[in-house]
């Protein structure tokens, strides 16, 4: 429920993001974050900024599972609540989330940039998320499938590390309580920060990741892999390259992870009984002292 709830709210800023991260610098189609917001509604309609959603909707439902499952059971495991563990146990959950993450994010990569640009022609044939990982399979196999995945790994793992450990310390120096008449607001904020500060941790990687997915559409490869992308985009665009869309990925972030950590945690409230809730282990979200 967190992850569509997630999906709704941020997938349009996303769509701005990945445009800005992978279009032509020598022929740039937008000059911002708010001038492609307006060029997708007006060229596109609302729906441009939705291309792409079925994928993360279908993926962050087990994604979300996944996350919150690992990270809860790997702070159990590691047997006591602290902040080196807390950032241990997220990035355990960041690791092996991304088997699902990075086909997930591929065909979201592909989908959103269809019909777009340098790939106006080139990319007319995904009818859908399905579809494209599909294709994808048909013409380059599993290593097609998880393109970008040592990308999306080293962007993932210290990312969800981050998450975790912001959300906790967040929720401490609150005091976010079951008792306390402003808790959602206080969980909202925590959540919202925390996914700030994930994306702040690892964003310039996440540029590459983007570029390398979406890499070779069309027939036509750039990059060689993770250093040279890195190499080629420096040497033609400088250090700003690596800070594109960053402030859609933050317009987007703090709804997004402010709806998740907040759904989560008050579902988490509401499924454990008064009676047994003092009694709980240390849940995923929220770990003692608080009584949630």
């Amino acid at each position: 429920v967190s992850g569509a709830a997630g999906v709704l709210v941020g997938h349009p800023f996303d769509t701005v993001k990945v445009r800005l991260q992978v279009q032509n610098v020598e022929k740039p189609l937008y000059r911002g974050t708010f001038h492609c917001f307006q060029s997708i509604i007006k060229q596109e309609s609302a729906f441009g900024l939705y291309k792409g959603i079925g994928s993360p909707m279908m993926g962050l439902t087990f994604i979300n599972a996944l996350v919150f499952g690992v990270q809860g059971n790997t702070l159990r495991a590691l047997g006591k609540d602290t902040p080196l563990n807390q950032f241990l146990a997220g990035s355990a959950a960041g690791a092996i989330q991304c088997i699902i993450c990075c086909p997930m994010e591929l065909a979201k990569t592909r989908m959103q940039l269809q019909g777009t640009g340098e790939y106006k022609l080139k990319m007319k044939n995904y009818k859908n998320s399905l579809d494209c990982l599909i294709k994808i399979y048909r013409k380059e196999g599993l290593r097609g499938i998880n393109r970008g995945m040592v990308s999306t790994f080293i962007r993932e793992t210290p990312s969800f590390g981050f998450y975790f450990l912001t959300y906790d310390c967040m929720t401490r120096y609150l005091g976010c309580e079951a008792e306390d008449s402003y808790v959602i607001p206080k969980l909202l904020f925590s959540g919202g920060m925390s996914g700030i500060v994930s994306w702040l941790s690892t964003y310039p990687m996440d540029v590459i990741k983007s570029r390398l997915q979406a890499d070779g559409v069309g027939g036509v490869t750039q990059y060689n892999g993770i250093l040279d992308c890195v190499r080629k985009s420096y040497h033609e665009e400088g250090w700003r390259v690596f800070t594109r869309g960053l402030t859609s990925t933050l317009l987007r972030a703090f709804p997004v992870n402010a709806a998740t950590f907040a759904t989560v945690t008050v579902f988490l409230m509401y499924m454990r009984s008064e009676d047994n809730l003092r009694e709980c282990e240390p849940g995923p979200v929220i770990q003692q002292p608080s009584s949630l």
